[in-house]
């Protein structure tokens, strides 16, 4: 079977962040609220989710409004420095651009569906280039008007952008919530990225039609020609 159109997760695929990300969150739980996170509760409570999850898992309560948006001022003027700090290592991940270029070639369409907030997805289409290959304007970002991953909103609302039924879509994700996301909305084909060591860990999860390392390793000609 082939599919007409690809969603991208994009931290932890598209961009290979997930170092960094751990450090700015470790740095701003430390500075706000002396927590030291633990390698699972980054896994469960922040990779993948949106920042009023992690901030209210780790304040233990509702944060909203004025607070919600100083907290992530805080929290995300921190990754970024460590972004820019990367110099010439701050690109898309290994095989993106080979990817990208194929899906436009072919007119495959294509958009992104990301967790993070628009603040964020303004720096990256700035910093590495996004509007190349993507409508901006189809981009699902956290806007705050939908419930965040695990929930399915945010990948029903990246096919209705691409003018697509989920099931004629394919996504790449990397974390579970992620993962869980794109199946609850009955996305068609469902591809894990990560490490070689944790592929029969996302295999487990439900869902899950392929495991790769890289972008690389995406069959394209297979999935949509």
């Amino acid at each position: 079977m082939t599919f007409s159109g690809i969603i991208f997760d994009f931290n932890g695929v598209l961009w290979l962040d997930g170092q960094l990300q751990e450090r700015s969150w470790k740095q701003f739980a430390a500075q706000v609220w002396d927590v030291s996170l633990s390698d699972e509760q980054m896994a469960v409570h922040v990779h993948g989710r949106t920042n009023q999850h992690s901030f209210e898992y780790l304040a233990g309560r509702v944060i909203e409004g004025e607070e919600l948006e100083q907290l992530t001022d805080q929290k995300e003027t921190i990754y970024r420095r460590l972004c820019l700090e990367q110099g010439t290592g701050f690109r898309l991940s290994p095989g993106a651009v080979e990817l990208l270029d194929f899906l436009v070639t072919y007119r495959i369409a294509r958009t992104i569906a990301t967790s993070s907030a628009k603040v964020n997805v303004d720096f990256f289409v700035e910093h590495l280039s996004l509007g190349r290959w993507f409508d901006v304007k189809q981009i699902v970002y956290d806007d705050g008007r939908r419930p965040g991953k695990p929930a399915s909103d945010i990948y029903l609302q990246a096919a209705r952008n691409l003018g697509l039924e989920p099931a004629r879509c394919v996504v790449i994700e990397d974390s579970q919530s992620g993962i869980q996301a794109a199946h609850a909305a009955g996305i068609g084909h469902v591809i894990a990225l990560g490490r070689a060591d944790v592929h029969p860990q996302l295999l487990r999860l439900q869902g899950i039609d392929r495991v790769v390392e890289s972008l690389d390793q995406i069959p394209k000609e297979e999935l949509f020609l």
